[in-house]
């Protein structure tokens, strides 16, 4: 049985020798031309005119596109149609794509675009949060509001209360590999699209609308990306239309890569938020009622920005069973990059909000934030039975699966919580210099699209003769191993070993209208496509073989490589060989839908989630009160995987997730000057965590125990919910700070040693 056993990436070798194939290694026919954008170097402006006569006359220049030469109406927004491929008559950010140049080289096509002389009528941008409520400027007619009970009337009759804000920044995506398309085109104005992608098929659909042509002219292909956590989501979408309009103009293929520079200058990062919160709690710590406000930046376009504010609001709640709760969520429209979908799609902003409110009331009190955590969680599923109703989320949905009591015990226990916390306390009342901090977070995820008809996959399998198994599914590899573990669905299926399965590249020729493999939904969705699959297949061999030998098809038995049938043996090729001959079709295809979902986005209420994911991070750390730099000293663990699949590729995940969760919150800075200009678009001045900034002690386990939901054997996605993991690190920080003084040291994100350093100054009122 293949399932169940940690297995290594499926690629792992070729990542090592190097020979994994990405969109830039692909080799390409003679003449293959390379692209370009020109970008606005303007936040906001009326577009007049743009001499482009010495980019033209460039060296290596075959052809300059704008706005008026597009045949068609090219535009790559995700969702509201707001989003051109070129600049047609304003800038809206400083990186905006205003002109295509098709060059010889890459390097020819990037140093023509700079050559571009702009006659812009410059307006006035839009940055902050305070300027864009001043103005108006939303996406959506007002905030939405979700609730719970009576939230106003609870606050005011409250035994306790404290009243908060804490502001998070951005993040970028720092995948490995850039954003990165290539178009071949084909007869009758066809086009072969190879694109570094999450979601091949809004790459096919883009591409048909931007060429004039129904969807079945576009082939688009994925096998694998170097890391996406949702930046290639809806992000690569104008570099595939720019390849494909550039190659059916030319007749020649056509590639495009971004910079690293001008990769950060043009995508969109993960939403900033900053959130206000009033919380009325009693003296236990149990809260009794909350009213927070969510603002996020959203940047200049749509893209997927209603969709991870509705995110941030069903996080709200994290862990915690709050009685009265009112959620208000402001999408302001920026003049900066289109904030776009990042792992966690707004959960991690929720949640983050939700913990620091926690962390306010523990200090209000004077308690162990912990202890506080623990007494406010949604009940156990355990303790349901017959006993109680369950409890419900702010929007409706009951919580029946929770293990976060549980699990929280346990990681205290093996993570010796209490008695650190202890000599913690007494190595910072005998040192002024160096603090310590530990802090334990829980998670709460919600799996599924929130759009609920996303939640669907197809898959497409072939038995070959001799045997081996061909697979093709709608999903993407990123480097998360889901190809590995729909391989051992496949194998676990059909009793062979893992190296009869092949996955070919994701191709929307094979499997059509795939959803973005995102929402950590990618091995639930597909896993249990391949498993339809797979299992009409077997059928088919169990039926067969029950005639052959005049028995019950409950009598033939796949396992070990081998199909047995009573006494009687065959190796799976036979087995596969005998089927074919007795004209019995070995291939099929897969399809499944999640059930059990319904969700109204308007009204704030149904079932969005299928089931829930869990997970709890002890942190503890050392800072440095004269200079605000500081240390992970260790991280302790517990994450609920369900009955995983491959328990080293979702380790993996877990510990990647921690750090990258980590990094958003303390090291990772977006700056962006008062032109609009963002300052930090290289890692010479954007930190993401090096290897050095990971724990020295990092002890990561996963819980024992299946998924309730009918999910792909019981297990549960691994995706995103790490990510959230990293907030122990951020109130480990927090706990340290306040432990250099008696007021609410009222730490922001990042948390960067200087922003440490001056919640120092705050806990000490100075």
């Amino acid at each position: 049985m293949s399932i169940g056993k940690p297995l290594p990436h499926d690629a792992a070798a070729l990542h090592v020798n190097g020979s994994a194939r990405y969109i830039d290694d692909i080799p390409t026919p003679s003449g293959t031309l390379h692209l370009a954008f020109g970008t606005s170097p303007i936040a906001a402006g009326t577009l007049n005119a743009m001499n482009l006569d010495a980019v033209r006359t460039a060296p290596g220049v075959i052809s300059v596109m704008v706005a008026s030469d597009l045949k068609h109406d090219a535009d790559v927004s995700p969702s509201a149609h707001d989003e051109p491929l070129l600049a047609v008559d304003t800038v809206a950010y400083v990186g905006q794509p205003m002109f295509l140049v098709i060059a010889t080289s890459h390097t020819a096509a990037r140093a023509a675009a700079r050559r571009a002389i702009y006659d812009i009528t410059e307006g006035t941008p839009i940055f902050s949060i305070k300027d864009a409520l001043a103005a108006n400027s939303r996406f959506e007619d007002g905030p939405r509001i979700y609730s719970k009970g009576d939230a106003s009337t609870a606050l005011a009759t409250a035994t306790h209360s404290v009243t908060g804000s804490i502001t998070m920044g951005g993040q970028e995506h720092f995948y490995l590999e850039g954003q990165a398309a290539l178009a071949l085109p084909s007869e009758e104005g066809d086009v072969l699209v190879h694109s570094s992608t999450q979601h091949p098929t809004e790459i096919q659909h883009k591409v048909a609308h931007a060429i004039g042509k129904p969807m079945h002219a576009v082939r688009v292909e994925t096998r694998r990306m170097g890391g996406g956590f949702g930046g290639k989501e809806s992000q690569g979408n104008a570099l595939a239309v720019a390849c494909a309009i550039a190659a059916l103009a030319t007749g020649k293929p056509c590639k495009m890569r971004y910079d690293r520079d001008d990769d950060m200058i043009i995508t969109g990062k993960r939403h900033d938020f900053r959130i206000d919160y009033t919380c009325g709690f009693d003296t236990t710590g149990i809260i009794q009622a909350i009213d927070v406000k969510h603002y996020t930046r959203c940047g200049w376009a749509q893209d997927l920005s209603l969709p991870v504010a509705d995110r941030a609001m069903l996080h709200a709640d994290n862990a915690y069973n709050l009685p009265n709760i009112r959620i208000e969520s402001h999408r302001l429209k920026t003049n900066m990059q289109s904030a776009t979908a990042y792992r966690g799609f707004g959960g991690p902003q929720g949640m983050l909000g939700m913990e620091r409110i926690v962390d306010h009331v523990a200090q209000d009190l004077g308690l162990d934030p912990a202890t506080v955590r623990q007494r406010n969680y949604y009940a156990s599923g355990s303790s349901l039975a017959g006993k109680q109703q369950a409890d419900t989320t702010p929007y409706g949905q009951e919580v029946t699966d929770s293990i976060i009591a549980e699990l929280t015990e346990t990681l205290k226990s093996s993570a010796n919580y209490d008695d650190r916390r202890t000599s913690i306390a007494v190595w910072n009342a005998e040192n002024s210099i160096i603090k310590r901090g530990i802090a334990l977070t829980p998670v709460k995820f919600g799996i599924s699209f929130t759009l609920t008809h996303l939640n669907q996959a197809g898959a497409l399998v072939h038995v070959y003769q001799d045997g081996s198994i061909h697979l093709n599914h709608g999903g993407t590899e990123m480097g998360q191993g889901l190809f590995q573990k729909v391989a051992q669905v496949a194998a676990s299926r059909f009793g062979v070993p893992l190296e009869m399965i092949k996955i070919t590249a994701t191709d929307t020729a094979k499997v059509p209208n795939t959803s973005a493999t995102a929402a950590s939904s990618g091995t639930d969705l597909n896993g249990m496509a391949v498993k339809i699959a797979c299992d009409t297949i077997r059928k088919r061999m169990e039926n067969h073989f029950a005639q052959l030998h005049n028995c019950d098809q409950s009598e033939v038995i796949f396992a070990d490589g081998d199909v047995h049938v009573g006494a009687k043996s065959y190796s799976f090729a036979e087995a596969a060989q005998l089927t074919y001959q007795a004209r019995i079709s070995l291939s099929a295809t897969g399809f499944y839908k999640t059930p059990d979902i319904q969700w109204d986005r308007i009204k704030g209420k149904g079932r969005p989630f299928f089931y829930f994911a869990y997970g709890a991070a002890i942190t503890e750390v050392a800072v440095d009160t004269l200079t605000g730099e500081n240390r992970i000293l260790r991280t302790d663990i517990l994450h609920d995987a369900g009955a995983s699949l491959n328990s080293a590729l979702d380790i993996g995940q877990i510990e990647g997730g921690y750090v990258q969760g980590a990094g958003w919150l303390t090291t990772e800075e977006l700056v962006w000057d008062d032109a609009g200009r963002l300052r930090t678009h290289a890692p010479s001045t954007y930190k993401i965590p090096a290897c050095s900034d990971r724990p020295d002690i990092f002890n990561v386990a996963l819980w024992d125990g299946k998924n309730p939901a009918d999910t792909i054997y019981k297990s549960k996605a691994v995706g995103e919910p790490p990510f959230m993991l990293g907030m122990s690190a951020f109130f480990a920080l927090s706990d340290a700070v306040a432990a250099c003084g008696p007021a609410f040291a009222n730490l922001q994100a990042p948390a960067t040693a200087e922003e440490v350093l001056s919640a120092i100054g705050r806990a000490r009122h100075v």
